[in-house]
């Protein structure tokens, strides 16, 4: 019985530690609704609970209330919120944007830049490349834009990458 409540304890102390890590990270939508997640599931750790109340309140305070938050209602919408996510380095939550600004607008080639970009960031070279090489092939400035652009300093040798910016 003991190791029970050892084991539910442990399981609530890393739901909680998860929501407290995504609030560090500045995803504060995924910190709510962990927070939210958490307190209902594990009402029953008082001390705990108490503290994922007290992110929560700081949470309306400093970001404001779900429904008083910006929501994307256009593509463009979607492409600044992706570039805000970015510049906080919220990657996931920008890829999400971003792949929503792509479906709106599916020949925006600075959407595929900035989705060239980010994979860059994240370490996958293969979707960078892709994403550039669409990119130029809507608008040549970008393969001028991207020889300058200092995200992209990890793949800069890349044969491919040198094809793709020098073509334009």
């Amino acid at each position: 019985m003991k190791d029970d409540k050892k084991d539910e304890y442990q399981k609530a102390l890393a739901s909680y530690g998860e929501a407290v890590k995504a609030f560090r990270q500045s995803k504060f939508d995924k910190a709510e609704e962990q927070f939210a997640s958490f307190m209902e599931k594990y009402g029953n750790e008082r001390e705990l609970v108490d503290r994922a109340r007290t992110y929560l309140k700081i949470l309306k305070e400093r970001v404001g209330k779900p429904q008083e938050r910006l929501t994307a209602k256009s593509d463009e919408d979607y492409y600044l919120f992706g570039v805000y996510k970015m510049n906080m380095g919220d990657y996931e939550g920008a890829l999400k944007m971003l792949e929503k600004a792509r479906e709106a607008k599916p020949k925006d080639a600075r959407v595929f830049y900035l989705l060239a970009e980010l994979a860059c960031l994240t370490n996958d070279q293969e979707t960078c490349l892709e994403h550039l090489k669409k990119a130029v092939q809507i608008d040549k400035f970008y393969g001028i834009l991207a020889q300058n652009e200092e995200e992209f300093d990890p793949i800069r040798e890349d044969k491919r990458f040198k094809a793709i910016t020098l073509a334009s």
